[in-house]
């Protein structure tokens, strides 16, 4: 892969099952750059000292009763993994931008604004339809209420977020563009974005 160095930084913030690594996979081929989503998992993985399982279980999703331990944990000065895993995190993802590619998740966007580094944020939704049958498609949920399941997924997404970066997830302000994956497909969001940051299509 022939490096784009003209490129920014990529994030992508999204709805569970809209389709946040597809668009980084589909980005990476079309801009020459790499992307960074079960990779980061093993890269923090390296930099914390907690298990690719942990940071997988614990590393961008926080239920309610998470939350309460995590504030908890916070104010009263115990060891906190949550924390522990996002201080990793964030870690990584300014060593990352060292260099042009694209980050998913992990509050990636916020974290290289308030470090004053340039990105192009993405955020993607799609239709609660849509992510069912992705979740349907790409995970071992027999039994489970897919629709109850994805919207449950959104709102620990939703708490991780607001609780390292005192953001709400998916405002708009927060982005340089908004896009309904399950609207406009996954190839036409790749050339969208792909013609804003490369129109000359050149790697």
């Amino acid at each position: 892969m022939t490096k784009n160095s003209s490129l920014p930084v990529i994030t992508i913030s999204r709805q569970y099952g809209a389709g946040g690594r597809s668009l980084a996979k589909g980005l990476s081929e079309k801009l020459g750059i790499k992307y960074y989503d079960i990779d980061f998992v093993r890269l923090t993985a390296k930099v914390s000292g907690f298990s690719e399982e942990q940071i997988i279980a614990e590393g961008e999703d926080m239920g309610k009763r998470a939350q309460f331990l995590n504030s908890f944990l916070t104010n009263a000065s115990f060891s906190n993994p949550y924390d522990k895993i996002f201080q990793a995190q964030k870690a990584v993802i300014l060593g990352l931008a060292e260099n042009p590619c694209i980050i998913v998740g992990r509050c990636s966007n916020i974290i290289l604004r308030e470090e004053g580094i340039p990105s192009f944020d993405i955020f993607l939704t799609a239709s609660l339809e849509y992510r069912v049958k992705w979740a349907a498609e790409n995970g071992k949920h027999d039994g489970v209420d897919l629709e109850k399941y994805v919207e449950h997924r959104d709102s620990w997404r939703k708490n991780y977020y607001k609780a390292y970066t005192n953001h709400d997830l998916g405002e708009a302000s927060d982005y340089h563009i908004c896009l309904d994956t399950s609207y406009l497909g996954i190839d036409k969001c790749v050339d969208i974005v792909a013609g804003i940051l490369n129109p000359s299509g050149k790697q």
